[in-house]
């Protein structure tokens, strides 16, 4: 396998580049491999030559030349002997440095790690008994990217899914009253933010990212719910008044909650798209999440509010919804088909009885079945005993999950699923985490070497690992020089750069030790690196992240200056950073908001139920997603700053409507609540579930992600919504009974209603009062 790795040919116009022109080299000028490599080259000549004295020891094994290797990192699922022999080994891992020098090496870097990868593939299908996890630079970046082109045939489902839901939830079978194309003109509201959005960061050279797949069901979410509840609005307006009188009642009624929730959006992901996020991804998402919701606001003003001015007058003038031609009088359709006749099915004014109320819009389904059905049955006293068990169930179980949650660090939660990386990691932590990480670790200044008392800084701070022993045999002979010749410091370093290259046991040092000439022909050691290996698995996450903080306090305080790295690292740090940026941006946003709000409520109180609302469910949604086995990470934490937003877009107005109520009882408040917000909140879910089911079937851990978390965000809101609220809020605070005096019969009011019609039969009631 090697072999035919260091045979790849990269053609380039004149030249065919190999593995011997873009590596990494030796002062020998000869590349850099594993010391695995010799290992098993020594291995191999000591079978050919029947000698059976050469072991292979585990994790620091001897070459022929004297020199002490370490294969901790190099040798997988190991079984040794005693004394550290080994027996056997179920994994090896070869690793290829190439350079990076200019943009042509680059460019040849690059096409030979796609043929690297390609033919490893064909050894694996050669030697089908030995499996073979290629894994490049590159990799990760295609992997994360792979997970948006294998969802687009899935969300183009999810569209369609979308329009249709939205579709029949305006749809009812009155034809003049029906309002389908709404429905659609809503979806294309949002589309238009999300693609004007997109546009922006495109045009200000942004750069695209799979969590981007998010920023559609943010939209969805927030649009929807906004849209559907200027619908609400128009059906409680009066069919006899004016379109323009209906459409400023719609923007009074709807527009004021939907400008509030904008801006509770706005603030969270402004702040996670400031300089205080420091990641890239989340702070792309959140400034394009950002841009979208300005221009859904705009369009929602402008655009759908004209959708629905439009569809007014089509209503006034009796047109069909759908094909806007006039719909004939129900006696002129009396010789028309079945079919004909339930197309054209309207009802008139004219039709309704004198008293009767003329809203036609209670024959929709969902009003009908909540004004009818559901807030009766709710509210009912025989109801509530067993939606209280269900709380207290539902708190059990989050308590259960929330004890259990754990910070995720895994790779295999930001890709696709059939991918390398995933195939790579699950081998790397299945096979090499005995001896891990291999910790890279720089001396980027010029110390006095010759000193002792600096050679024992150094063995000090790297104290707790396990030292290769070519390092510790280093600083050994640095004291044996120092000792036992006394040398000023331009002897010294003479004397170390010769034994450097006279001495075949110190031969591994030449590259890790960088020295520079001055004018007057001194030497100095300007730099110098050395690995060690941390005591630590890569399973334990609690280790590495105190094994990070400590080498960073480290090389902050020590005398030495030093940096440390390893992949690993980039990882628990994106993931530290993903916990806790985005949850300090979010409490952040969180006071902002409550500091805000309480200028502009009517009632602190709705400030304390909203509070208490968006705790239930973010505490719920935590531990059932931990139940449901998703970690804590960058996907699942910007999920959760999400559902602050989504909660109170969708609890807010109702329990704006039945704190700010006054009289009667609570009971009748939550009833009027749900039958003013209910049907909005109901149609608003149904469309967003439906376009988070095609989310689940996605081959992408990412996605699986995005679609548990937006699923539980969603169902435990409208949990809230529809059974916990409405039953808790008739038996707590704020009271509406209020004490009356007693009023004489002789004394009631009386009410007399006097209808004037006009020329153009405009009604227009004017209400005279007499006592």
């Amino acid at each position: 396998m090697h072999a035919a790795v260091t045979k790849i040919q990269v053609p380039r116009p004149g030249f065919n580049y190999t593995f011997a022109h873009i590596c990494i080299l030796n002062n020998d000028k000869t590349c850099i491999v594993d010391d695995i490599v010799h290992v098993l080259e020594e291995l191999k000549n000591a079978r050919a030559t029947n000698r059976t004295n050469f072991a292979i020891t585990y994790p620091i094994t001897h070459l022929k030349d004297g020199r002490a290797v370490y294969n901790g990192h190099q040798l997988g699922g190991v079984t040794v002997h005693s004394k550290d022999r080994v027996k056997s080994a179920e994994a090896i891992q070869l690793t290829y440095y190439l350079q990076s020098i200019n943009s042509l090496n680059d460019m040849v870097a690059e096409r030979w790690e796609s043929s690297f990868c390609d033919t490893v593939r064909l050894f694996q299908k050669s030697n089908s008994k030995v499996k073979m996890y290629p894994y490049t630079s590159s990799s990760l970046r295609e992997d994360f990217q792979k997970t948006s082109r294998v969802s687009e045939r899935y969300l183009v489902t999810s569209l369609i899914l979308v329009v249709t839901m939205a579709i029949l939830c305006c749809s009812m079978q009155d034809c003049v009253r029906s309002k389908p194309w709404l429905g659609l003109l809503g979806l294309v509201t949002i589309s238009l933010a999300t693609l004007t959005a997109a546009g922006i960061i495109n045009l200000t050279g942004g750069k695209y990212n799979s969590t981007f797949l998010g920023v559609p069901f943010v939209m969805l979410g927030h649009g929807l719910y906004g849209t559907f509840e200027m619908l609400s609005s128009w059906r409680k307006t009066r069919e006899d008044q004016h379109v323009k009188e209906r459409t400023a009642a719609v923007y009074a009624d709807s527009m004021l909650s939907f400008s509030l929730t904008t801006a509770m959006y706005l603030v969270t992901f402004g702040i996670g798209a400031s300089p205080f996020t420091n990641i890239e991804a989340a702070r792309i998402f959140c400034c394009n999440s950002c841009i979208a919701i300005f221009f859904n606001y705009l369009y929602v003003l402008s655009f759908y509010g004209s959708s629905l001015v439009f569809t007014g007058y089509i209503e006034n003038n009796y047109q069909h919804s759908i094909f806007c031609r006039k719909v004939p009088k129900p006696e002129a359709l009396q010789e028309k088909p079945a079919w004909y006749r339930f197309l054209l099915t309207a009802r008139f004014s004219e039709d309704t009885a004198e008293g009767e109320e003329a809203n036609t819009y209670e024959s929709h389904l969902l009003v009908c079945f909540l004004k009818r059905y559901y807030c009766d049955w709710i509210t009912n006293t025989y109801v509530k005993p067993f939606v209280v068990l269900f709380y207290l169930i539902y708190i059990s179980f989050a308590l259960m999950g929330y004890l259990q949650v754990s910070e995720g660090s895994d790779l295999s939660n930001i890709v696709a699923t059939a991918t390398q990386t995933i195939e790579y990691t699950t081998a790397q932590q299945k096979y090499f985490s005995n001896y891990s990480p291999v910790i890279g670790f720089y001396i980027y200044e010029s110390i006095e070497y010759w000193n002792t008392s600096v050679q024992e800084d150094v063995l000090e701070y790297t104290k707790g690992f396990v030292r290769i022993s070519w390092f510790e045999s280093y600083l050994n002979y640095l004291r044996k020089l120092n000792v036992s010749t006394g040398l000023p410091k331009k002897n010294f370093t003479d004397m170390l750069r010769n034994s450097f290259l006279k001495a075949p046991q110190f031969s591994h040092f030449q590259e890790d030790i960088i020295f520079s000439k001055k004018y007057n022909d001194e030497v100095d050691v300007v730099a110098s690196r050395m690995f060690l290996v941390a005591k630590t698995m890569e399973t334990n996450r609690e280790e590495l992240y105190d094994l990070l903080e400590t080498l960073r306090r480290l090389s902050v305080t020590s005398k030495v200056k030093f940096i440390v790295f390893n992949p690993s690292f980039v990882y628990m740090d994106r993931y530290a950073s993903s916990l806790g940026a985005p949850l300090h941006n979010s409490c952040i946003s969180a006071l902002f908001l409550l500091f805000f709000s309480a200028f502009l409520v009517a009632d602190s109180l709705i400030n304390v139920w909203i509070t208490l609302t968006v705790v239930s469910v973010e505490f719920g949604v935590i531990g059932f997603m931990t139940l449901w086995k998703v970690e804590l990470d960058c996907i699942s934490v910007l999920c959760l700053i999400y559902g602050i937003n989504y909660t109170i877009d969708n609890c807010a107005p109702m329990l704006s409507t039945f704190v700010l109520g006054k009289d009667f009882t609570r009971t009748k408040w939550v009833k009027n609540a749900l039958e003013v917000h209910g049907v909005a909140i109901l149609q608003s879910y149904l469309c967003y579930i439906v376009g988070l089911i095609p989310l689940a079937a996605v081959p992408s851990n990412l996605t699986c992600t995005l679609f548990r978390c937006l699923f539980l965000i969603a169902f435990v809101t409208f949990f809230h919504c529809f059974a916990i609220l409405p039953v808790i809020l008739t038996f707590l605070p704020p009271s509406k009974k209020k004490r009356k005096e007693k009023k004489n019969p002789e004394n009631r009011e009386e009410i007399e209603c006097v209808e004037m019609v006009d020329i153009d039969s405009t009604r227009v009631v004017d209400q005279i009062t007499t006592v």
